[in-house]
């Protein structure tokens, strides 16, 4: 059926063919199920013949560029063609014993690039020779080019095919969900496992060995003598717990990481137990929003709380900073990079209406949540400390090259990022590529390992720093494990050359500005869990000393 026709002009055909060019797909939703595309791939059975799988891709192409060994007849090598033509495929389920009529189950659509001719001598002379009930659009037909060209008639036509289906209602999304491979995300989870075991042999190694070798020399009525004359982790409890520089500015991040570690445990909560369905588009991120949102009285309870460590008893500075540090930040580049896709005059710009409900959650219920918390937190006592600080601050030797807080950060946040690098690849597919993720049962999985390494290693890198006499261990335990967000931030730079294709200005701030701010979100989140294992760690060793 002719949807529409339409002359374009040489201006209009050039923009088809740089959409073409870039890789644009088309996507459409029916009954709330998205388009696929169906394609083949040629598999090795296990009886040793080849066999071919059906693969499953989002939305369709706009059109293809035709090369020497493009199988379609009539194509000239590069020379753009533009799909003019949809066959929807409409799989319906039919269960009389569950309910009346038809459900559709899957939507695919096969798009083809038709030349369309008029049939002339049809009376109505709107009729097409190219595409007919008797005839059906077909791919040895002549296709429609868009570039080469100065003025071009497009025709838009669509056809529908109804095919029965076994699949049920309930089923109808696992096609989308199996267009990743499963062993992969095994594959990442055994990387990740073997990372976690690597850094637990060293922690337990510190904890059974050395540290507790340490703890007998130093608590040894015979030995203490000798001790006092040793270099050592114990030498410098008057200065480890000395508040360090830009305090307030640890308080805030390590608030914001504790409201980004809530956030994301009941997400992934909710999404493995399988709340967060792919039917309710938008859902994720809805739920991601108004959970960071939430999670404001977390954030505001622990930057005061530590704080109190550090001796800072102004709580509402300190509130009123992280309720508008990272959410502005934020909200300040969003709204920089939408005010570019307004300017593109895009669709997927976000209205003005919906600029204002974020505001609204922002001042409405971020900050009072933050003030809540933080007025709650500023009623308790700020924690005991097992050691006091000493007055005047003791000389720190010179350290090593490979002892120095940027040469250890940087080595430290690549475990980090090894552990969670393949579940990265997926995310960053399904929200640059047009796919699907809903393994959220690996990213469970992999989160927990990620914590798990996160605090190791900044255990590990905090101990030998103290064993060095080096009492500047609050910022290095955050960033030791926050450096991970580099290495993020510099596979995005590489997944940008290696995968996307993108020429225009505003779709790369676009693509570097959100990763910026995903990159940031990492830093923060990693840092903090890696601040948080070291300062217990701290806290417990230091315990466990006795001080003449």
């Amino acid at each position: 059926k002719i949807l529409c026709s339409k002359k374009y002009g040489k201006h209009e055909l050039q923009q088809f063919e740089s959409k073409i060019r870039d890789e644009y797909h088309v996507n459409w939703i029916i009954d709330n199920l998205p388009a696929a595309t169906k394609y083949y791939t040629e598999e090795i059975g296990e009886n040793g013949e080849s066999e071919y799988e059906a693969h499953y891709a989002k939305g369709f192409a706009l059109g293809f560029v035709a090369t020497e060994e493009d199988p379609q007849d009539d194509t000239e090598a590069g020379i753009a063609y533009v799909n003019n033509h949809a066959r929807l495929i409409l799989h319906y389920h039919q269960d009389l014993a569950s309910f009346l009529g038809y459900r559709i189950v899957a939507f695919e659509v096969e798009a083809f690039s038709v030349k369309h001719e008029l049939d002339k001598d049809h009376p109505d002379g709107n009729l097409l020779k190219s595409c007919t009930p008797l005839s059906p659009v077909k791919r040895s037909q002549a296709p429609q080019p868009v570039s080469g060209t100065d003025m071009e008639e497009i025709f838009w036509t669509y056809d529908v095919q109804w095919e029965s289906s076994n699949i049920k209602w309930a089923s109808r999304w696992d096609v989308y969900f199996k267009m990743t491979d499963s062993k992969v995300h095994w594959f990442s989870i055994i990387n990740s496992i073997a990372v976690v075991l690597f850094l637990s042999a060293m922690v337990a190694m510190i904890v059974t060995r050395t540290l507790h070798r340490d703890l007998l020399r130093y608590n040894s009525p015979e030995e203490r003598e000798e001790a006092q004359e040793e270099t050592g982790w114990k030498l410098i409890h008057g200065d480890v717990f000395r508040p360090p520089m830009f305090s307030h500015v640890l308080c805030v991040l390590v608030g914001t990481g504790y409201q980004l570690i809530g956030m994301s445990m009941i997400t992934l909560f909710f999404a493995v137990l399988g709340f967060l369905s792919p039917a309710n588009r938008g859902g994720l991120m809805t739920s991601m929003l108004l959970l960071f949102v939430l999670m404001g009285i977390f954030a505001g309870f622990a930057s005061t709380l530590l704080g109190k460590v550090f001796g800072l008893d102004d709580w509402r500075k300190l509130s009123f900073a992280t309720s508008f540090a990272f959410p502005g930040v934020c909200f300040g580049i969003f709204f920089v990079l939408n005010a570019m896709v307004w300017g593109e005059k895009s669709s997927g710009a976000v209205p003005f209406g919906t600029l204002i409900a974020l505001l609204v959650l922002w001042f409405g219920m971020n900050v009072p949540l933050v003030y809540i918390g933080a007025y709650i937190s500023s009623k308790r006592p700020a924690p005991e400390l097992p050691m006091k600080i000493k007055k005047v601050p003791k000389e720190i030797p010179e350290q090593l090259w490979y002892a120095q807080a940027p040469f250890l950060a940087l080595i430290g946040g690549i475990l980090p990022f090894a552990a969670c690098f393949i579940e990265i690849f997926f995310i960053m597919s399904s929200v640059w590529m047009h796919q699907f993720y809903y393994m959220f049962g690996f990213l469970f999985i992999v989160f927990v390992i990620l914590t798990i390494t996160c605090a190791e290693i900044s255990i590990v890198a905090t101990y030998f720093q103290l064993c060095y006499e080096d009492y500047h261990w609050w910022w290095r335990s955050f960033c030791t494990s926050g450096f991970s967000a580099i290495y993020l931030f510099l596979y995005s730079v590489m997944y940008y050359y290696t995968k996307m294709r993108i020429d225009h200005f505003v779709s790369s701030a676009l693509y570097f500005g959100y990763m910026s701010l995903i990159s940031l979100g990492f830093f923060i989140l990693t840092g903090t869990i890696g601040f948080s294992a070291t300062y217990l760690f701290v806290v417990k060793i230091y315990s466990s000393i006795k001080i003449d």
